[in-house]
């Protein structure tokens, strides 16, 4: 569930995807340790039509990781916070950046089934005042009568939470098994949450690039302010797991890679990106319909949203394409589908093969990442619309890839990997 401060509206979809790990002793991985983690994310699906909204996320292996589990097309890290440990599941979201979970007392929020985050219960709670500098650092911060720093954070899919905003030690386990320690990280404990959650999302664990992400808040204590995920395609078996690795470890390099720059923007957040055109087969489509340069930044590489969004000329000139080499009749009869181009058939299209050429380099994407099945017998194209001048590249069109983001180089890069092998 991505945060967009512009007036932004992203489509919604949805899967579902839990993580269950068995945790084992390990002496814990200091902060400015120079090593870094990787997590799994498990997911288990539970596909719903195509205009909801998703998200996701990955990682690597002997990095520094994090349990994610994915929900109705959005991925659930798993993390600790306070002392004793309380054990969350977090939607992980590149599209966002503040880390918040439901706490007790929770005067208007949605049904989880495990129990509520109660900070009375943690020896390392504490509230942030709001004469603090980092009430500050969230551009929502204000102050309540009792001079704690109260925040109200909303997202696209108008989902929202209210809450204070507290530092915890949050700890996370590696895919090695050993448990990563993170002292005074400010987060949300929720008190009023609204929106398109389910009851197995226990809160957003936001990974973008503003201040208090949980990226920004690791820094380089682990090597380096990077991560790098590898993400299932949707109709993978749910026993396969994702991963995303941060810090050291999880740089993307070798042969067969495309690398991208980021694009500085006023919002901190997003993570924009250059996109030129797409080809679908060998018809290649200018991104603005000319050969004009098109506007540097005009995508953001968010996992917390399934399907690829285009603006509305560029996705109507892709979908024409697609209709043209797919040798099959388009659905036209089913109301649960929609406007969504889709087809019946038992197994996937043969084609085409589409290729989104950023700035830096081509990545190709194989009809496994831009068809899916909302049911039993039907594929749909994983892309959608936008009025927007700017598209969001969604997590369907990111798996099967190894994707690493570098905060510190300013780039992305793109290494095809089949993210079902644990290698």
């Amino acid at each position: 569930m991505a945060y967009y401060p512009t007036s932004f509206h992203p489509f919604l979809a949805a899967t579902i995807i839990y993580i269950f790990f068995l945790v084992l002793y390990c002496p814990p991985i200091e902060a400015n340790s120079d090593v870094g983690f990787s997590v799994n994310l498990i997911r288990k699906t539970s596909p719903r039509l195509f205009p909801q909204r998703l998200r996701g996320l990955s990682a690597m292996s002997e990095t520094p990781q994090s349990p994610i589990i994915a929900d109705l097309g959005e991925y659930l890290m798993e993390l600790s916070i306070g002392t004793p440990p309380f054990k969350i599941y977090g939607i992980a979201d590149t599209g966002s950046d503040l880390i918040w979970t439901q706490c007790v007392p929770c005067n208007n929020c949605y049904k989880q089934l495990n129990p509520m985050f109660n900070p009375q219960k943690s020896s390392s709670y504490s509230n942030i005042s709001c004469d603090s500098n980092l009430c500050h650092e969230l551009d929502t911060g204000v102050c309540s009568p009792q001079k704690q720093c109260n925040y109200t954070y909303g997202y696209a899919s108008d989902s929202t939470t209210q809450g204070v905003l507290a530092q915890e030690t949050v700890t996370l386990t590696s895919t090695t098994g050993k448990s990563v320690a993170l002292k005074g990280i400010v987060f949300g404990c929720g008190h009023n949450n609204t929106g398109g959650f389910n009851d197995h999302e226990m809160g957003i664990i936001g990974l973008g690039g503003g201040p208090v992400s949980l990226i920004s808040q690791m820094g380089s204590s682990f090597g380096g302010k990077r991560f790098s995920q590898c993400l299932v395609p949707f109709h993978t078996d749910v026993s396969v797991s994702s991963k995303i690795s941060f810090g050291k470890g999880s740089e993307v390099s070798g042969e067969g890679v495309v690398s991208t720059p980021m694009v500085a923007t006023q919002d901190k957040t997003l993570y924009f990106v250059t996109l030129l055109g797409i080809s679908v087969g060998n018809t290649y489509l200018h991104y603005n319909g000319s050969s004009e340069i098109v506007e540097k930044g005009n995508m953001i590489l968010d996992s917390g949203t399934p399907p690829t969004m285009l603006p509305t000329q560029l996705y109507d000139r892709v979908v024409a394409q697609v209709r043209n080499q797919v040798a099959m009749t388009p659905i036209v009869d089913d109301p649960e589908l929609g406007s969504q181009l889709c087809y019946r058939t038992k197994k996937n299209l043969g084609g085409p093969v589409l290729t989104a050429h950023f700035e830096g380099g081509d990545v190709a994407l194989e009809p496994l990442q831009t068809f899916i099945p909302p049911k039993d017998g039907v594929f749909c194209f994983a892309f959608t619309n936008t009025s927007d001048d700017r598209g969001i590249y969604g997590n369907f069109a990111q798996s099967n890839y190894l994707i690493g983001f570098d905060l510190e180089a300013q780039v992305v890069s793109f290494k095809p990997k089949d993210c079902t092998k644990n290698t």
